[in-house]
C-alpha cells in the first residue's frame, strides 16, 4: 500500500495518465457511485440518480481520454521508429535527398566613407550579382505618408 501510495504521488508529477494515477481515479469513482447509490437508497431523491448519471459521464469521459492519449503516444512512437529505420536505409543507401533546391549566399558590406550599406549576393556559379537600395530611404517615405495621414485625420477632427 505504501508502493502505491508513492507511485501515485510521483506520477501527479509525471505528464501524461499514468497506471497508478488511472487505478486511484477509477477507484474514487466506483466509491463516489457507491456513496450516490446509498444516498439514494436512504432518502428516495432522484437527485441522487442526476448526480449518479454525472459522475458516471465524468468517469467514462476521464478513462475515454486516457485511452486517446495512449494510442496516439503509441502511434507517435512508431511514427518516430518508422522513420528512424527509414533514416539508417538512406544513409546505408548513401543517398541525400535534400528539399533545398538553391543555395545562395549574400555577403553585407559596409561602405566606411558613406555609412550606408549594399547587399551582394553571391552566385553559387562564380559571378557576383549586387543588389542596391534606392537612395532615398524607405523610413522617409513611410514617414512622410504618415504624416500625411495625420493631417487628414486632423483636418477631419476640425470639421467637426
Amino acid at each position: 500500500m505504501a508502493g502505491f501510495v508513492e507511485q501515485l504521488w510521483e506520477s501527479i508529477f509525471t505528464p501524461g495518465p499514468t497506471p497508478s494515477l488511472l487505478i486511484a481515479t477509477n477507484v474514487t469513482f466506483a466509491a463516489l457511485q457507491l456513496v450516490l447509490f446509498t444516498l439514494l437508497i436512504a432518502t428516495y431523491s432522484v437527485h441522487f440518480v442526476a448526480l449518479s448519471l454525472l459522475s458516471g459521464g465524468l468517469w467514462w469521459a476521464i478513462n475515454w481520454f486516457a485511452t486517446e492519449l495512449n494510442a496516439a503516444k503509441a502511434r507517435e512512437e512508431e511514427e518516430e521508429a518508422d522513420r528512424s529505420r527509414s533514416g539508417k536505409q538512406k544513409s546505408a543507401r548513401g543517398t541525400d535527398d535534400s528539399e533545398t533546391e538553391v543555395e545562395t549566399t549574400i555577403v553585407s558590406k559596409t561602405d566606411t566613407k558613406t555609412g550606408s550599406t549594399e547587399v551582394e549576393p553571391v552566385d553559387p556559379a562564380g559571378g557576383d550579382l549586387k543588389l542596391r537600395a534606392p537612395e532615398s530611404s524607405f523610413e522617409a517615405r513611410s514617414a512622410a505618408s504618415t504624416e500625411d495621414e495625420w493631417e487628414k485625420v486632423s483636418e477631419n477632427e476640425k470639421d467637426k
